[in-house]
C-alpha cells in the first residue's frame, strides 16, 4: 500500500483539485490519502472524507511543518509515504506510479522528489524559480563531505517526495525547524551515506503568488533554517549560497528580457532583493531579538513557542 500524506488548513477548491488527481492516479497498489487537518474553517475537513480520506484534526497551535508530516506518517499504513501538499495535483495520472519507480530500483535511494511546474496564473518570477529548481534533466544526489553542502545538493521538497516508512521510521523529520524540515532531512540522510533520486517525469502542478513581504517573510524562515538543511559552517557552504544566487539574478533577468517580458525586470529586481534579505536576516537570526522574530516570520506561532519556551 502507498500511503499520501497530505498536511491540510482551509484548502478549499485546491484540497478537491489535489484529491481528486490522486483517485484518478493509474497505479496497481492500493492506496490511501491521510489528512491532518490544523483547524481548517471552510470544510476542508468533510470535503476530503468525502473524496475518501482519512481525515486526523490537530490545532492550529500545534501545527509544525515536520511535526505534523511525522504524524500523517505515523498514522499512514502504506510501506511508502508520498508527501504532498493541499495546493499541489498531480499533472497526470502517471505520477504516483512514476514516482516511487526509483525506491524499488535502488535500495541506497532514501527518498525521491519530482517536478514542480508552476499554474497557470503563476508570475514569470516565480515561474523562473520552479523552473531553477526543478528542471528537466534526472539525477541522483550524494555528499562525501560536508563542505559539499549546498542548496541545489540537499534540494528535496515535500510537495512532490516519497520516501520508504522503514527508512523514515529510522530517520523520521526534525520536529523543530520553522519550515525546510524536507532538506534537513536529505543533508542527514546524505551526511549518512544515502542517495537522495530527483525524478521529473512525476509532475506536480504547484506555485504561490508572494507579494515583496510575503517574499521576504518566506526566505526569512528559510534562512532561519539554513545551518540545519543546506548550509555548513564551512566558507565553501556560504560561498556557494552567494554565488547561486547570483548566478539565479542573471539568469533571471537574461530568461526575462529573452522571452519578452522585460517589463517584469523591475519588479523582479525588488522581488529577488527581498528574497535573498529575507534569507540573509535568517541565516544571522541568532542575532535578532525573538520578539522581533515574530514580525519577520510568515509563521509567527513559531516564535510565540520559542518566546513561551524562553520565558
Amino acid at each position: 500500500m502507498i500511503s499520501v500524506v497530505i498536511p491540510v488548513k482551509d484548502g478549499g477548491e485546491d484540497l478537491v483539485c489535489c484529491l481528486k488527481a490522486i483517485a484518478g492516479q493509474r497505479i496497481d497498489e492500493e492506496v490511501e490519502v491521510v489528512v491532518v487537518d490544523s483547524g481548517s474553517s471552510d470544510g476542508s475537513t468533510e470535503r476530503a472524507r468525502g473524496l475518501g480520506a482519512r481525515v486526523h484534526e490537530i490545532t492550529p497551535q500545534s501545527f509544525n511543518h515536520g511535526a505534523t508530516r511525522n504524524l500523517g506518517a505515523e498514522l499512514a499504513s502504506g510501506h511508502v509515504l508520498v508527501f504532498t501538499t493541499q495546493d499541489a495535483y498531480a499533472a497526470d495520472d502517471q505520477w504516483l506510479a512514476t514516482l516511487v519507480t526509483s525506491l524499488r530500483t535502488n535500495e541506497r535511494i532514501a527518498g525521491v522528489y519530482g517536478r514542480q511546474l508552476p499554474h497557470d496564473d503563476a508570475t514569470p518570477p516565480e515561474r523562473y524559480f520552479l523552473d531553477f529548481l526543478y528542471g528537466p534533466e534526472a539525477s541522483v544526489q550524494t555528499i562525501s563531505d560536508p563542505t559539499e553542502l549546498t542548496f541545489e545538493r540537499t534540494l528535496f521538497s515535500n510537495v512532490n517526495a516519497a520516501i520508504p516508512k522503514a527508512v523514515w521510521s529510522d530517520h523520521r523529520f526534525d520536529d523543530d525547524l520553522i519550515m525546510s524540515e524536507d532538506q534537513a532531512w536529505s543533508r542527514r540522510m546524505l551526511l549518512d551515506g544515502w542517495e537522495i533520486a530527483y525524478e521529473p517525469r512525476a509532475v506536480v502542478r504547484h506555485s504561490h503568488t508572494y507579494t515583496v513581504a510575503g517574499a521576504f517573510r518566506r526566505f526569512f524562515d528559510s534562512g532561519v533554517s539554513a545551518e540545519r538543511s543546506y548550509m555548513s559552517a564551512e566558507a565553501q557552504s556560504r560561498a556557494a549560497i552567494r554565488l547561486a544566487a547570483r548566478r539565479y539574478a542573471l539568469g533571471e533577468v537574461a530568461w526575462l528580457w529573452r522571452t519578452g517580458q522585460r517589463r517584469w525586470i523591475p519588479y523582479a529586481a525588488i522581488y529577488e532583493v527581498a528574497k535573498f534579505g529575507g534569507l540573509q536576516l535568517g541565516v544571522r537570526h541568532h542575532r535578532v531579538p525573538r520578539s522581533l522574530k515574530r514580525h519577520l516570520s510568515a509563521l509567527p506561532a513559531y516564535w510565540d513557542r520559542e518566546l513561551d519556551a524562553g520565558s
